[in-house]
């Protein structure tokens, strides 16, 4: 008996769980998109600029 009265103090209306859904689908893409983020694209991008720094600095020792 519990347990029906629990459930019956989170009844939504449809306009209360489609704005819960639209919340949850946005949490989770940002959420997804933070780890792709700091695992590829940040990683991508130092190696790329570390790289190229060295390649100026071997330019500009050549050049001497």
């Amino acid at each position: 008996m519990a347990l029906n009265k629990t459930i019956r103090q989170f009844n939504m209306d449809l306009s209360q769980f489609s704005g819960f859904l639209i919340f949850l689908s946005i949490f989770t893409m940002g959420f997804w998109l933070m780890i792709f983020l700091l695992s590829f694209v940040v990683p991508y991008w130092l190696f790329g600029n570390i790289k190229e720094i060295f390649k100026y600095r071997k330019e500009g020792k050549n050049k001497k």
